[in-house]
């Protein structure tokens, strides 16, 4: 069953979606324009200045670049190590250090000046029993900066939020927060950007997704393409199986846009343009 919205959504007007959420007369078009400036915002979030991401499984190897000449952190996203394990050849020349730092459970490395290898590994376990495989290539002056995320623990933090309450409530949580343009833990929120299609008179886009464990939300643009108003019908823009559907407005006035928000089971899959 799909649990229908209607809310209106405030203006916005800074950084990409500025363009759209400024308009002084496009008011249904500034949803839109916060939708856009929210999914921005939280790009910039992420660690932006970051030297490396990188996405791990357990008994994965991680690919990096340790700095030769300055330290280099490497860091768990929602983990800690709790133990790191490597060959000690004997001769300093050749040893690289690792230091445990026990408050946030991160780990340095510094080589020794000299290093004669192109590449170093280890192994780390963490607190949470995962264990990597780490190959570094040592090369560069400045200090370096490794964040490691791991899928199995992303999905389990979103499916702790999606538990705490059943999931038609969930979903209308997800919609709700889609709204304000919140991040959620655990989810993956990111800018998706689709082609267009037509839905009789209403031009459909996907602008925006939020990726949880069992739900996903998508950020529909919905324009108007007719010459008269057009009401915003779920059952003509919510695929089946959809848990919620919220639009800011009933209807659509000729050549107006508006941001829609459509919450699904992760086993479904866009459209609702049939």
């Amino acid at each position: 069953m799909t649990i229908p919205l209607a809310l209106s959504l405030p203006a916005c007007a800074i950084g990409a979606g500025a363009m759209l959420a400024g308009r002084p007369c496009a008011t249904l078009g500034r949803p839109i324009g916060a939708v856009l400036i929210a999914l921005g915002a939280l790009g910039l979030a992420t660690p932006a200045l970051a030297d490396q991401n990188v996405m791990a499984a357990d008994n994965g190897t991680v690919q990096c670049v340790a700095s030769a000449k300055d330290l280099t952190r490497i860091s768990l996203a929602g983990d800690q190590f709790a133990s790191v394990s490597k060959i000690t050849t004997g001769n300093p020349a050749e040893d690289f250090k690792i230091v445990n730092e026990p408050v946030r459970g991160d780990i340095y490395i510094s080589v020794p000046d000299g290093f004669p290898r192109a590449a170093l590994s280890f192994f780390g376990t963490t607190r949470k029993g995962f264990v990597y495989k780490f190959v570094c290539q040592v090369r560069g002056t400045e200090a370096e900066q490794v964040f490691i995320a791991n899928a199995a623990i992303t999905s389990e933090r979103a499916r702790d939020w999606e538990v705490q309450s059943p999931p038609e409530d969930a979903a209308v949580r997800l919609a709700q927060a889609m709204y304000r343009g919140e991040a959620i833990d655990g989810f993956d929120m990111r800018s998706t950007v689709l082609e267009p299609v037509l839905v009789g008179r209403l031009q459909v886009q996907q602008v925006g997704e939020y990726r949880g464990a069992e739900m996903k939300g998508l950020v529909l643009r919905v324009r108007n393409t007719g010459r008269q108003t057009r009401s915003l019908d779920e059952n003509m823009l919510a695929a089946r199986g959809a848990l919620a559907f919220m639009a800011p407005v009933s209807e659509l006035a000729a050549g107006q846009e508006a941001a829609v928000y459509l919450i699904q089971s992760n086993a479904n899959t866009l459209t609702g343009a049939r």
